[in-house]
């Protein structure tokens, strides 16, 4: 396929036949896929998790059997009426799980492990950035006296106006409480 600038690709109602290419996820520009109202069949191409812009897609009414390929952008592209009429889909979205064959790996390739890495090197690059900055400001505190004096100040000052505004909540909870005892 050279048609890697396609945006739009509508075939609905052509009664088309065999299966959806593998290559479609050459198509990387794609937005918007409808092959709805067809006689294609087969599994619906992995491939399909590529189309990174891919925001709009309509694979009602066709003969498409397996499970529903999960990642990248068809994650965004939840809703399970675009799936309607394939009688032998299953997985997410839709309600029908999948038998233990035919769960396909779902992985397309590195691309789509590189992303969930990324999750991960995420959450552990935040405790030892967290540890840094707090040892800064440790470091800091204890070598700048100016700060030091500042941080501990401000620190009695809100917890002075924090026990005040209890006492007083207290106080007059305590009135309301004592004066619904007596009536």
């Amino acid at each position: 396929m050279n048609l890697v600038g396609l945006i739009n690709l509508n075939l609905s109602g052509n009664l088309l036949k065999g299966q959806i290419p593998q290559n479609i996820g050459k198509l990387m520009q794609l937005e918007s896929l409808d092959l709805s109202m067809n006689k294609l069949s087969g599994w619906i191409p992995l491939s399909l998790t590529r189309l990174q812009f891919l925001s709009y897609l309509n694979l009602t009414f066709n003969n498409l059997s397996g499970p529903i390929p999960i990642g990248n952008q068809l994650r965004t592209i939840d809703d399970p009426s675009i799936y309607e009429g394939n009688n032998i889909l299953c997985g997410p979205p839709i309600l029908m799980r999948c038998k233990g064959n035919d769960v396909p790996n779902n992985r397309v390739g590195e691309d789509e492990r590189q992303g969930d890495d990324e999750g991960l090197w995420f959450y552990a690059g935040m405790g030892p950035g967290f540890l840094v900055g707090f040892m800064g400001l440790l470091g800091s505190l204890q070598f700048i006296r100016r700060w030091r004096v500042a941080y501990f100040e401000t620190l009695k000052n809100v917890y002075s106006w924090l026990m005040v505004s209890l006492q007083l909540n207290l106080a007059r909870r305590g009135g309301k409480f004592s004066n619904e005892v007596r009536s």
